[in-house]
């Protein structure tokens, strides 16, 4: 296996046992969870909190806009 950079891409990482991405369900659960919670969002933010390389948590924080009366 090389480890050179081809076309500009850095080298892919060394195996650490994992199954490849889209095997593990945990995974895809987690990427369920993040899709549901930027759906719809317009101003805000969604956090992932990782540990151990695994999503444990997802936070969605929303902001509503005001708009400004005329008085």
């Amino acid at each position: 296996m090389s480890t050179k950079p081809t076309d500009g891409q850095p080298p892919a990482p060394a195996s650490t046992g994992n199954p490849q991405p889209g095997t593990n369900t945990t995974s895809d659960s987690a990427l369920v969870r993040i899709g549901d919670a930027l759906r719809g969002l317009r101003y805000g933010s969604v956090l992932a909190i990782v540990q151990d390389g695994v999503v444990i948590q997802v936070e969605r924080t929303e902001k509503t806009r005001l708009v400004k009366s005329e008085r």
